[in-house]
């Protein structure tokens, strides 16, 4: 028994040994969020500190873009109260337990290449809400990265709600060497936000790949030609003033807006529009800056050299 206890074991009902029964158990999910990370070549954050920019629909077709050039990419949705991942793409089917008790849980299969991971996957009643407050968004994230069998990737990409609260927080503090990909709008008001997704990837020390401008002009579905109804240009400005990458910009299209609530995002199917070559263009910026190259990892074992954490075996 630890000195540091003081001889008050007995007296406060085994306090001690449940202490060290969690920190143990921190020690194990430590080595096993450093395990799945080292399989994994790269990060990406897609964040903004403004809400209805369109983050889901970059996070999804930018996964999707990726998978389809042949890349292995995991899809991990982060935002706990509104998680849109699994729907956006038809999956169907809850949480099935590991085979055996040291085994991990297997994401959704979209594809060969895509693997998914949501708390909308892991609830039965997916129209329930989720009330939890920081701790428990913070564990389940810990989770999303340790409990499931992510294997090699070549990226993962992390959808994150608005804001640069627990989520974003948490991605940061638990995945290392992530970089971000943040989503904007056109107009002052978002761009007004944005800068603070910038600021918070500066204090966290996180890399930005580069800022995305989305709904820049709208898709007339009659003409197809491109109308700038709602301003163009602010995301590349805004990348320009703060000399950030600008990976390019993403118009309006109805067909967009369809192709999300079908569950069949425009990425996935091999249509031609505006939309659509936009965003193969993201996908371009993104593999140059951030190719699928293994990075050299260190693993860093939580209290000692084995996997319990222990430091005895």
């Amino acid at each position: 028994m630890s000195d540091s206890c003081g001889g008050s074991c007995s007296s406060s009902g085994g306090s001690c040994s449940t202490k060290e029964s969690q920190q143990a158990q921190q020690a194990q999910q430590e080595n096993a969020i450093t395990r799945s990370l080292g399989k994994i070549k790269n990060k990406i954050l897609v964040m903004s500190g403004k809400g209805g920019v369109g983050k889901s629909t970059v996070s999804v077709n930018l996964a999707l873009g990726l998978a389809k050039r042949g890349h292995k990419v995991g899809l991990m949705d982060v935002d706990i109260h509104g998680p849109d991942v699994v729907r956006m793409l038809n999956l169907k089917g809850v949480i099935q337990p590991p085979k055996t008790p040291d085994s991990l849980v297997e994401p959704l299969a979209y594809s060969e290449n895509l693997k998914v991971v949501s708390l909308e996957y892991l609830m039965h009643d997916r129209d329930e809400a989720i009330i939890w407050r920081g701790p428990l968004k913070i564990q389940a994230i810990r989770q999303f990265v340790a409990d499931f069998d992510w294997g090699d990737l070549d990226y993962l990409v992390i959808d994150a709600p608005p804001g640069t609260g627990d989520e974003p927080l948490s991605v940061a503090q638990t995945i290392p060497n992530t970089k971000a990909v943040v989503v904007t709008t056109p107009q002052k008001v978002a761009l007004a936000d944005v800068r603070k997704s910038i600021n918070f990837c500066k204090t966290m020390k996180m890399e930005i790949t580069g800022i995305v401008e989305n709904m820049s002009g709208f898709v007339c579905p009659h003409c197809n030609q491109t109308v700038d109804i709602f301003k163009s240009g602010g995301g590349e400005q805004l990348a320009r003033e703060l000399e950030l990458p600008f990976l390019g910009r993403v118009p309006m299209d109805p067909k967009v807006v369809v192709a999300g609530d079908d569950g069949a995002p425009y990425l996935s199917s091999d249509n031609d529009s505006p939309a659509i070559t936009a965003f193969q263009t993201i996908v371009d910026a993104i593999e140059n800056r951030l190719p699928p190259v293994a990075a050299p990892v260190t693993l860093k074992m939580a209290g000692g050299s084995c996997a319990c954490g222990s430091g005895s075996c």
